[in-house]
């Protein structure tokens, strides 16, 4: 039949068993089953149910809505979407793309010799210099209002750096070293309190054990003073004994360094008692010889505290007497230097600076000072005007800070609020002039001005260091990914068209079937 239905000649040329004739009859079959599959679609659509339809969109909206739920969760703590993630780690090698993935720019500042220049770790951690005492502010808060101010990766940092500040490989020689040594590794509070009385038991003298109750188990300032005294006390003594004996062998002197790591901490924490008992003078005075008396600890940031105290004194020309010391391009710099030097700046013009006046005649050479002062400042540590502005809520600092980070800025204004409070206009010049710091720089992540780029990995880091009921602040603000739009897009879709169909369901049975039976001859096409 099928060659009658063509010319002679044709009909010689495609034989039953040619190429040609085969393709064309797999052609014909395909069509065929195209048009009996588009049938028996049809014959099903039709006898679907509005309750089918109905289902259908509510089933769509929750599995979408599920995906929109968990695409939100998984930004809001990694910062990234899933779905994108999967696809860019997983996916695109499959199908042979690679992703163009930058070198990690180094860090460094600007007027260092290119020869010194290394790659720093982006996000270290430090020892936050003015981090409250657990037993007397932390715990206080903890009973008032039922939240836990410390993170477990918090403290845990601390429990590592009493191990290695107060520990060394001679404690088997005294047994309450020993104690003290498992003391710092245990995690409830309540056992190292137990452990620091067994090592007093064992030992009256044994400093280590009375800083460990200054800490934890004394509930107001007066009384960690007073275990700090005792600390002293028994700290200067086996201080002045291992001087003596230091140069006898590697072990007398790993000694040394522990016994001077104690005697550090604890007039530190004494100066930083007096401080919050008022006596602010006596606290600049200890804070002043601890700096004379050992010079080389300059890592513990005893400077930030001297810094803080000589502010509530409002000895303005002493504290830019420190920064002249201490604000140095070769030394890491932090939110306490920059913004302190900001303030000064700031101090000599805030009082008579109005907005208004200044658009007309322009900035005197003193408000430039102070306006490049504060957007140094702002670059340095971003987060740190809208906590000064009190545009956020703040919460007790942790006892480790990140540098240019979320905590690092809790720490700053937590205690240095009440500095820029304290001079008129102070504020009011920040308000009106942080924000250009963003027009200069428009690409912060890319490049510094004054300082090595912005880190990438300071909001996963203050999210481990701050507590989870504090809203951690992202700089910058990361937008929502494509696929957290689509799905929420496809969430309220299909949530639409089921509410539709519960309301008008023949209506929606007809536009089903138009759209269905529309679309497969398209789609056949």
């Amino acid at each position: 039949t099928l060659s009658l239905s063509l010319t002679p000649g044709l009909g010689t040329r495609l034989s039953l068993g040619s190429p040609g004739t085969s393709y064309f009859c797999f052609s014909v079959l395909l069509i065929k089953s195209l048009i009996l599959f588009l049938l028996t679609v049809t014959v099903f659509l039709s006898t679907l149910t509005p309750k089918f339809y109905f289902a259908l969109t509510v089933t769509s909206s929750f599995i979408s809505g599920l995906i929109f739920v968990f695409e939100w969760w998984h930004f809001r703590k990694y910062g990234t979407s899933f779905i994108e993630q999967v696809s860019v780690s997983h996916l695109r090698p499959l199908i042979g793309g690679a992703e163009n993935s930058p070198p990690a720019p180094a860090a460094f500042s600007v007027g260092e010799n290119e020869t010194s220049r290394q790659n720093m770790p982006e996000c270290k951690v430090w020892r936050n210099p003015l981090n409250l005492f657990r037993g007397a502010e932390y715990s206080r808060y903890m009973w008032v209002t039922g939240k836990e101010p410390l993170t477990y990766y918090d403290m845990n940092l601390s429990a590592q750096d009493h191990q290695t500040f107060f520990t060394c490989d001679t404690d088997a020689l005294r047994p309450s070293d020993t104690v003290m040594q498992k003391a710092w590794r245990e995690r409830n509070p309540q056992a190292r309190i137990k452990a620091a009385y067994q090592a007093l038991e064992l030992n009256n003298d044994c400093a280590t054990a009375y800083v460990l109750l200054a800490e934890e188990e004394a509930t107001t300032i007066v009384d960690a003073e007073k275990y700090f005294k005792q600390a002293l006390k028994a700290g200067e003594m086996i201080y002045r004994k291992s001087q003596n004996c230091h140069s006898q062998s590697p072990q007398h002197e790993a000694q040394l360094r522990r016994d001077t790591n104690v005697l550090v901490y604890v007039k530190r924490r004494l100066a930083m008692c007096a401080r919050k008992l008022g006596r602010i003078r006596e606290a600049v005075k200890m804070m002043r010889d601890l700096m004379k008396e050992f010079p080389l600890l300059s890592m513990l940031n005893i400077h930030e505290n001297l810094l803080e105290a000589l502010l509530e004194l409002q000895a303005y020309a002493d504290v830019q007497a420190v920064l002249a010391k201490y604000d140095d391009i070769s030394l890491p710099k932090s939110a306490a230097i920059c913004y302190t030097a900001a303030l000064l700046k700031a101090r000599a013009v805030s009082e008579r600076f109005s907005p208004e006046t200044a658009s007309k005649r322009g900035l005197s050479t003193a408000e430039i000072n102070a306006v490049e002062a504060i957007h140094r400042a702002v670059e340095f540590n971003p987060h740190v005007p809208k906590y000064l502005l009190e545009m956020k809520s703040l919460v007790l600092p942790p006892e480790h800070i990140l540098k240019r980070g979320d905590s690092e800025a809790v720490a700053y204004a937590f205690f240095h609020l009440q500095h820029w409070k304290r001079i008129e206009g102070a504020l009011n010049l920040l308000h009106c002039t942080w924000e250009g710091t963003f027009r200069m720089i428009p690409y912060p992540l890319e490049k510094g001005h004054l300082f090595y780029p912005y880190p990438s990995c300071t909001e996963t880091a203050d999210r481990e260091l701050l507590p989870t009921f504090h809203e951690v602040s992202v700089y910058p603000q990361k937008e929502l990914p494509f696929f957290i739009h689509f799905t929420a897009g496809l969430c309220s879709f299909s949530a639409m068209l089921a509410l539709l169909t519960h309301q008008f369901p023949e209506l929606m049975v007809i536009f089903a079937k138009a759209v269905s039976t529309g679309f497969f001859p398209l789609l056949v096409c």
